[in-house]
């Protein structure tokens, strides 16, 4: 079977998990996710499951990235703050469907081979940086919308919620342990919050400060088109 028909077997199977927002579909559709996994994984691109990054990392299954971009209600007017770039898949998305995507990443390797990945892609509404994701882009705030690709142990920290936008919305994990996890759905009214449970999952903990004594991306790691080639062994990280 080709990608392009694995492709519109999975937006079917989104469809039928309850993906009702067209624009979402669309987004999923546009952004080919064998861009951002290892060329060994390409064959399972469109399969609806977590797959092996750099880094020892995973980029999330469709539905999850699908589910998560739809709660978040985005629209082309609105600034997205993603914390968590990962392979830049999320990212790319959002690009697709918000007027400026601003991304972090903890992991400066991540950070290197997902910013290719957008540059060959021609993404531009889209601006990343290595930082602590947990104090958020305060130059940039407030953003009308905030993502989270790793899971709080029971409450956002406060500077994301600082730098939400009146009536902005964040959609987070929370969970002091991966059996506990849930998605979570914050709207800010003033200097309220509601939340909202949504669907159970699994995701890496958000972790302080930005990763230390880690390696660029070496030759040996890339295959020959440049791309991080992911060396089988690697200790894996659900998400």
């Amino acid at each position: 079977m080709s990608l392009l028909a694995r492709k519109i077997r999975l937006i079917m199977k989104l469809r039928k998990s309850g993906i009702t927002d067209t624009t979402v579909l669309a987004a999923i559709e546009r952004v080919p996710r064998e861009a951002f996994i290892p060329p060994m994984f390409h064959d399972q691109a469109y399969e609806d499951m977590a797959l092996p990054i750099e880094r020892g990392q995973t980029i999330s299954q469709p539905l999850v990235v699908a589910y998560m971009t739809q709660e978040l209600r985005v629209n082309d007017r609105h600034k997205v703050l993603e914390i968590g770039t990962g392979s830049g898949y999320q990212a790319a998305i959002l690009a697709k469907l918000c007027r400026r995507v601003y991304s972090i990443e903890r992991h400066k390797p991540l950070l290197i081979l997902a910013e290719q990945r957008f540059n060959e892609l021609k993404i531009r509404n889209l601006t990343a940086k290595i930082a602590d994701g947990m104090k958020g882009w305060i130059e940039q705030a407030p953003f009308d919308r905030i993502i989270v690709t790793a899971a709080a142990s029971d409450q956002p920290p406060q500077p994301l919620l600082d730098q939400m936008a009146e009536g902005g919305i964040m959609i987070i994990p929370m969970g002091r342990d991966k059996s506990s996890q849930y998605i979570y759905r914050i709207t800010r009214h003033g200097d309220e919050y509601a939340y909202q449970q949504l669907m159970p999952v699994r995701f890496v903990p958000l972790l302080p400060n930005v990763a230390r004594n880690e390696p660029e991306p070496s030759p040996a790691e890339r295959d020959a088109d440049g791309e991080f080639f992911f060396r089988p062994g690697q200790a894996l990280q659900p998400a």
